[in-house]
């Protein structure tokens, strides 16, 4: 994975209350300046300076080409709607709210229907919310207490007593989990992340092997997860998937991660820990 040379933000010690800031705060996040983003949203720079400045209030047309111009998650851009005096415009229901009956049970199909491999559903704080049969074969054996009420899927693959002495190339894997963690604290600024990140990076390396490298392997694009079972070890690589146009917030907040061997031999062993589940 390609590491982006992109600067640290300051920190901000409020959090945004006007429109203006909410403006600002994000043009910023996203290296624009007045001038660029009044050119692709399509306004007068002299007007987005108003508007930015509290001197004139934008309409909800132009609320909604901001936030789109600026790849605003769906959170925020209610926050932006409130702010500008307009009703927010996205739901945010919990997974086991009866009205996402419908999305929940699609979610899981998808889940079961990646069996005999491994496959599992995160929220945008890497908490595990859901998976299929396979996931709790692969993570028993990790500390109870990390695997009791929320399970963090980062806490619980690098945590010491976790999955983390079991991951051949633990080096590898863990730096290019804070990468993901990385780009996903310059998209969104959030503090939980940020806090989780600070959090992982203080877990002791327990690494004991080295990589070994994966047939064909493209450094950047084919992340190699070497795992190590008590019946053998899987060599497997990972794809993630989120919806591609929700309107609901815990929709677009939600990670589909999926696991494929990348070799027979893992391939084999996954059906054989199928059957047995």
């Amino acid at each position: 994975m390609r590491v982006m040379n992109t600067p640290a933000l300051p920190h901000r010690s409020t959090p945004p209350v006007t429109f203006g800031d909410h403006l600002r705060h994000w043009r910023r996040r996203r290296r624009f300046s007045q001038m660029d983003l009044a050119h692709v949203a399509e306004v007068s720079a002299r007007h987005l300076s108003c508007v930015e400045t509290g001197r004139a209030s934008p309409s909800r047309e132009m609320v909604l080409r901001l936030v789109e111009r600026l790849d605003v998650p769906l959170r925020e851009r209610n926050d932006w709607l409130v702010a500008a005096g307009f009703a927010p415009m996205y739901r945010a229901r919990p997974l086991d709210d009866p009205e996402m009956a419908s999305a929940r049970d699609a979610v899981q199909r998808i889940l079961d229907c990646h069996a005999p491999w491994p496959a599992l559903a995160m929220d945008r704080h890497w908490n595990l919310v859901m998976h299929n049969r396979l996931v709790p074969l692969l993570i028993a054996g990790a500390a109870p207490e990390l695997l009791q009420g929320q399970v963090n899927v980062l806490r619980l693959s690098l945590h010491p007593q976790g999955l983390a002495p079991r991951i051949a190339n633990l080096r590898q894997w863990r730096e290019h989990l804070f990468e993901r963690l990385r780009q996903q604290i310059r998209a969104t600024g959030d503090a939980a992340l940020m806090a989780l990140l600070k959090e992982l990076q203080a877990f002791p390396d327990v690494s004991g092997t080295q990589a070994v490298a994966l047939p064909g392997e493209h450094p950047g694009v084919l992340m190699p997860f070497q795992f190590q079972t008590e019946h053998g070890a899987l060599q497997l690589v990972s794809t993630t998937t989120v919806f591609g146009s929700p309107v609901d917030i815990t929709l677009q907040e939600l990670a589909l991660e999926t696991f494929f061997p990348a070799d027979e031999a893992s391939a084999r062993l996954l059906r054989a820990l199928a059957a047995q589940g």
